[in-house]
């Protein structure tokens, strides 16, 4: 199966509005949108201005974790990679403090990504 067939089956899928999909020579990278953990509760991004505020009321001063993955397949081999990445936010009314990388928290680790990619040649 070659790229142009992979992308045919990958815009037919429903899902395709949930991921970013970006072919790069001959690897498919694919990042599924990211969660937030926060107190043992998974949250998906808010649905309103209404719930975004609530969450940010809810997460100030105190820890919540970004949770993304990362898949690479190699189309001309077809050995896959992955992973997940996990960013801790501590956030305050001025202020955000990230473990982790900015790049990460906005849904694709270029880190992460990079090696994936080694991994899969």
């Amino acid at each position: 199966m070659d790229s142009e067939h992979v992308l045919i089956l990958l815009e037919s899928r429903e899902t395709l509005e949930r991921v970013k999909v970006c072919l790069w020579l001959t690897f498919i990278v694919k990042c599924d949108l990211e969660v937030a953990v926060y107190e043992g509760v998974i949250r998906e991004k808010p649905t309103s201005k209404e719930e975004a505020r609530q969450f940010l009321k809810d997460y100030s001063g105190k820890l919540a974790a970004t949770v993304g993955s990362v898949l690479v397949t190699n189309l001309k081999t077809g050995l896959r990679k992955g992973d997940l990445d996990r960013v801790d936010v501590l956030f305050s009314p001025t202020f955000a403090i990230l473990v982790g990388t900015t790049d990460s928290m906005m849904g694709l680790p270029k880190a992460l990504t990079e090696k994936l990619l080694k991994e899969a040649l």
